[in-house]
């Protein structure tokens, strides 16, 4: 990334600054305002995340907002209520408090002097997510919003469930927010008063897995938040920015699809990364087009990005199936709208062991497949954080416990954007079962690299508000939408669909192991095919450029693992992720920080009683005379009528514990 150190505009950087909320308590906050803007006002862009302002975000809080500050922004990062040193607890995501707290944010913003009255938001994740739901929410001084890497259903496409099947990120998030959101503000800025606070946040910030895992269709609880319940209270200009390798692609079609005002879609190659940071790359200059986008909504410049194509997505050209990609070769192609008349819709019959030629009769045969539960273990995360190689394996290793179907060679080139849909017809011999489908691009040399995939909890087969069970027995034509996706797939290629009964532990399994009979008298593949059009091959949006961070000193470095380990004695398969992030010192802060997390997977042969989740987080804070640590421990494991949940927490000041706690709960399944 190149560095910028000269500016159009001057920066003043105020390391805390408090917002007074009106039920007494203060939020703290970053800024970057521009000099003279007490004399020259200008529109403010907001950032709010609970992630620690001081020193875990900080370095790439420098990099963006000091930039943007420098374009003539006043940008102000804030801490949400009980997280860093901002006051009060943080107890779920979301939270209604969460959201009157940013709209009064957004109305302090627009009175203070630097600021002329407009708001902006920009935020990833969970900024992303609150951007969104503050914009529904439509408070005046709101003008446009950036959501990257976030979603307007919290049921369908978040960490929790994906297809009404419970995801293993659902826990390993929860997790690390257990340990997050008991750590305490920094002393040098809140005083004698973070004691008090800490000892608060470790007693009641709580365990929010079991929240999550109470609420298992899509409820009141999901409901709230999911701007998909009212498309059209959002009313302002909405920028919708992900990637392929990111969980949360999905939404951006929706949105575009859905919302009336002006939109723009940018998906990229990346995972869960802001653009201008994006692995796999290539990474572009997106700020620069986040200053476009925000020099024409919020300052009424015609910068002609709102010109441009609704979406902008790099298509993706074959690669091998390469679990740590750095580079993911493509094109940048444009729609100007969405659903794009450039789409058509081409269906592929499945029949044995073959995805059929269009046109072709259907095979009136059917097979069973009932997967071992080893089936997934090389899928990857179904969000890749892009921290250690957790993009899908070969899926030559996955697809002997499947039910496979495959393609002649292609004899000409296919380009698909949008979202791949597998229609099977199937009978279960259990009430509750899932499946797994993927899409894979299968070269010459037989290596097969997954494209897309999509899961299905059967009992959601009609809505995921009002799950039914099974009839053991009985056919039924189930839909699984595939993640939306941009790929070449090259003449002399082949299509994949794999369909497995398990992808553990991508998603946890079924109560119990069901066998699928597929009926292909009703079972086909639909492809979204691109035709070309006049935005074929867009320029290249730039190389990604920011502000310098704040400088670190090395303690100790980065470790990253992804091992999968097969014990054939004991029958054992684990999969444990290390995500070790190390320990920096950050002088501008006099503050050192360190990160460390371990998950394991695992299940013994194909005992769905024994399948296991664990995860263990560490996060540590000191300085000379100061130094605070928090470790956690979770696991979960299941049997065909409940899950069981223990987690365990212990606070360290200066080396010695002074807080410890264990919850264990048991939390009946549900068709889940």
């Amino acid at each position: 990334m190149k560095e910028v150190t000269r500016f159009p505009s001057k920066v003043k950087h105020i390391e805390n600054l408090w917002i007074p909320l009106p039920d007494g308590t203060r939020l703290a906050a970053r800024a970057w305002i521009p000099k003279g803007a007490d004399r020259d006002p200008v529109p403010a862009i907001l950032e709010y995340i609970p992630y620690r302002k001081r020193e875990f975000t900080r370095l790439r809080d420098d990099v963006m907002h000091h930039w943007m500050a420098g374009q003539g922004y006043a940008c102000i990062r804030v801490d949400i209520r009980g997280s860093g040193e901002s006051e009060g607890l943080l107890t779920d995501e979301y939270l209604p408090s969460e959201l009157d707290d940013g709209e009064a944010i957004i109305h302090w913003l627009a009175r203070q002097s630097w600021c002329d009255g407009s708001v902006g938001m920009i935020g990833i994740s969970w900024g992303g997510f609150n951007g969104l739901q503050l914009a529904a929410r439509q408070p005046e001084p709101l003008k446009a919003i950036i959501t990257a890497c976030s979603t307007d259903d919290r049921y369908t496409d978040d960490v929790h469930y994906m297809g009404g099947c419970l995801l293993a990120d659902n826990l390993s998030w929860a997790s690390a927010m257990y340990s997050h959101t008991s750590l305490p503000p920094d002393p040098a800025l809140v005083g004698d008063r973070w004691r008090k606070d800490w000892h608060r946040r470790m007693e009641g910030s709580g365990f929010w897995l079991e929240q999550w895992l109470s609420h298992q269709h899509r409820d009141d609880y999901w409901r709230h938040g999911s701007v998909n319940e009212h498309y059209d209270s959002v009313n302002i200009p909405v920028m919708a920015v992900s990637g392929w390798a990111d969980g949360y692609s999905n939404a951006v079609f929706r949105l575009l699809s859905n919302l009336r005002g002006p939109r723009m879609g940018l998906i990229g190659p990346w995972g869960h990364k802001y653009p201008h940071q994006g692995q796999p790359g290539p990474a572009i200059d997106f700020l620069n087009e986040a200053r476009r986008w925000w020099d024409r909504w919020l300052k009424g410049i015609e910068s002609g990005i709102d010109a441009e194509p609704m979406l902008r997505a790099w298509m993706q050209d074959t690669a091998p199936p390469d679990t740590n990609l750095r580079i993911r070769r493509g094109r940048w192609v444009g729609e100007p709208s969405w659903p794009s008349p450039s789409i058509r819709t081409q269906s592929y019959p499945l029949r044995r062991g073959l995805v059929a030629a269009p046109g072709e009769s259907r095979g009136e045969e059917a097979l069973p497949i009932q997967s071992p539960l080893s089936v997934g273990l090389f899928a990857g995360r179904w969000c890749s954080f892009t921290a250690t190689p957790d993009l899908p394996h070969d899926q030559r290793e996955e697809d002997g416990g499947s039910l496979v179907f495959e393609s002649e060679d292609l004899s000409s080139p296919v380009e698909i954007l949008g979202a791949p849909v597998v229609t099977l017809r199937l009978s279960s011999d259990r009430p509750t079962a899932m499946v797994a489908v993927r899409l894979s691009d299968v070269a010459p040399n037989q290596e097969a690299t997954r494209i897309s995939y999509g899961l299905l909890n059967l009992t959601h087969r009609e809505s995921h508000g009002e799950p039914a069970p099974l009839e053991p027995g009985e056919f039924y034509t189930v839909r699984v939408q595939l993640n939306d996706v941009a790929q070449h797939f090259p003449a002399g290629h082949r299509l994949r669909v794999s369909v497995s009964t398990s992808y553990w532990p991508v998603a946890w399994p079924a109560p119990e192991q069901a066998r699928l009979e597929v009926d292909f008298s009703g079972s086909r593949l639909e492809l979204p095919v691109r035709e070309s059009n006049a935005w074929d091959d867009l320029e290249s949006l730039g190389e990604p450029q920011g502000a310098k961070p704040s400088d670190t000193e090395l303690i100790r470095p980065r470790d990253y693992g992804w091992n999968v380990n097969r014990d054939l004695a004991a029958d054992r398969s684990t999969l444990e992720v290390k995500k070790d992030e190390g320990a920096v010192y950050i002088p501008d802060a006099d503050v050192s920080m360190g990160i460390r997390t371990v998950e394991r997977y695992s299940h013994v042969g194909n005992d769905y009683d024994s399948v296991t989740g664990e995860t263990e987080n560490y996060r540590a804070l000191s300085r000379e005379g100061w130094s605070v640590a928090v470790q956690t421990r979770t696991t979960l494991t299941s049997d065909s009528g409940n899950f069981y949940l223990h987690a365990e927490m212990d606070g360290y000041e200066g080396g010695r514990r002074v807080h410890s706690h264990n919850i264990d709960r048991t939390i009946p399944r549900n068709l889940l």
